[in-house]
């Protein structure tokens, strides 16, 4: 037990220093300041992961999940959604502020479409991109599909599923993977349902995988919710899923 801590706290810290080289990438939506991160391996004609970070902004868990995907093989660009100066700083503030982006879906959707253009500019291969988003981040991989962004698939990890009912349900180019957690009590079942139905009716080509006795953010180690086996079996599966659809 003591020497699974120990291995369990070395492999945390060395992601974090790993992390660190990570470089700040500056762009722009009109006047707002955005800053994403890109992973050092820029200008080698790889694949392309963007990763949609949760709702308070570029966190740990996305760091992590990019310096994990430049050692397979991947240039990875984190996004910057919210803006500088609209970084939330508690769940009040992050509440309010995802909630705006996902009730104005467009406007999400803009600011994905942004930093998929700052990944192509780091040199990855235009064609083969990928979207991965986590929570607030996996919503923003559903809308990346729903908006037909020209990307090869998207994961959507204990993401938000619902869409509001008064939107068409349009055809789906992209691959779609869902990551749901069993007992998400943020998920309604009416929510699930129309999902599967939106993805049917826009003959996507789709799979849900769900993970039994986990809740909501149980990928993030940071989190109480964390379930360390079933975030293995996540990881797994989104590599399989990338590797399928981008090598």
């Amino acid at each position: 037990m003591i020497k699974s801590i120990i291995l369990a706290t070395a492999l945390m810290t060395s992601n974090i220093i790993f992390s660190q080289n990570l470089k700040p990438v500056s762009y722009q939506d009109g006047t707002q300041k955005l800053n994403g991160l890109v992973t050092s391996n820029t200008g080698k004609k790889l694949p392309g992961v963007l990763i949609l970070p949760a709702w308070k902004g570029i966190d740990q868990e996305a760091k992590t999940a990019a310096t994990d995907l430049e050692k397979e093989g991947y240039v990875v660009f984190i996004a910057d959604i919210y803006g500088e100066g609209n970084i939330p700083t508690d769940n009040s503030s992050a509440a309010k502020t995802a909630g705006y982006y996902k009730q104005n879906y467009e406007a999400y959707q803009k600011r994905i479409a942004l930093a998929l253009e700052q990944l192509k500019k780091s040199g990855t291969l235009p064609e083969k991109i990928a979207v991965i988003g986590y929570c607030f981040g996996g919503t923003g991989a559903l809308e990346t599909a729903r908006a037909n962004l020209p990307v090869a698939g998207v994961v959507s990890i204990h993401g938000g599923l619902a869409k509001d009912t008064a939107r068409n349900n349009d055809l789906i180019s992209t691959k779609i993977l869902v990551e749901h957690p069993a007992d998400d009590e943020s998920v309604k079942p009416e929510d699930y349902a129309q999902l599967i139905q939106e993805m049917n009716e826009g003959k996507a080509d789709w799979q849900i995988i769900t993970y039994a006795n986990s809740k909501h953010t149980f990928t993030n180690p940071e989190s109480k919710d964390y379930n360390p086996l079933m975030a293995e079996r996540a990881w797994n599966h989104t590599l399989l899923f990338l590797k399928e659809i981008l090598k």
